[in-house]
């Protein structure tokens, strides 16, 4: 993620809030008690015509933290082992740091004040990455406390589909059920989604207000 590969008018967009999709996979549903295990993110990116597009990804594997609870059917579903070595995973707190980096980077790139999460069934993700944050006391989160953008809402709006992998299907989205259930997979998918749904809004309303400063 760098400073040329950003355009301003994105911070126009949405009122100075920067779109960045994340997805995380976990040991259970309860971000208090159960283990943060893959973290996600893609910061949105707009081209010289206004449309959306996602940028580049950025991940981490993190490792349970201490008491964490692991639910053997939540590792059942997304197949990962929390302690095999070749996951390379690092702590909550390097694990925030990974993501949170770049996303600073491409809000100071494209003029945006404050990072906005995307994702499917947003409060879930967010719900992980406040709890990580308390958890280790991250002072750098770029990412708004309780705001989101839902594309399970978008999705249901746009297509009447609420799953991931039936909306995107429905957008026109290659689909691997072979490969879901990853962040980054997941993550990228989402990403397409949101951008493919927003740019289908602007061509059926071209003239939005933000459109008449971009100059």
């Amino acid at each position: 993620m760098t400073e040329e590969n950003y355009n301003p008018a994105i911070a126009r967009r949405f009122r100075g809030f920067l779109p960045v999709v994340v997805d995380v996979e976990t040991a259970g549903f309860n971000a208090d008690t159960d283990a943060l295990l893959e973290i996600a993110a893609v910061a949105v990116r707009m081209d010289d015509a206004g449309r959306l597009f996602p940028g580049k990804t950025v991940a981490a594997h993190v490792e349970p933290f201490p008491g964490a609870r692991l639910n053997p059917e939540a590792l059942k579903f997304n197949g990962i082992d929390p302690f095999n070595p070749l996951r390379l995973a690092v702590t909550e707190q390097d694990a925030l740091r990974q993501i949170s980096t770049p996303v600073r980077h491409a809000m100071k790139a494209s003029g945006c004040k404050r990072a906005i999460l995307v994702g499917h069934n947003a409060f879930f993700d967010l719900s992980f990455i406040n709890a990580a944050i308390r958890r280790t006391r991250y002072k750098r989160s770029p990412f708004h406390p309780f705001s989101t953008f839902d594309t399970v809402s978008l999705a249901g709006l746009a297509y009447g589909q609420t799953v991931l992998a039936r909306a995107a299907r429905a957008a026109g989205i290659p689909w691997n059920e072979g490969d879901a259930h990853s962040a980054i997979y997941d993550c990228e998918k989402t990403a397409q989604l949101f951008c493919c749904i927003v740019n289908q809004w602007q061509d059926q309303a071209p003239d939005l207000p933000w459109m008449a400063v971009q100059g």
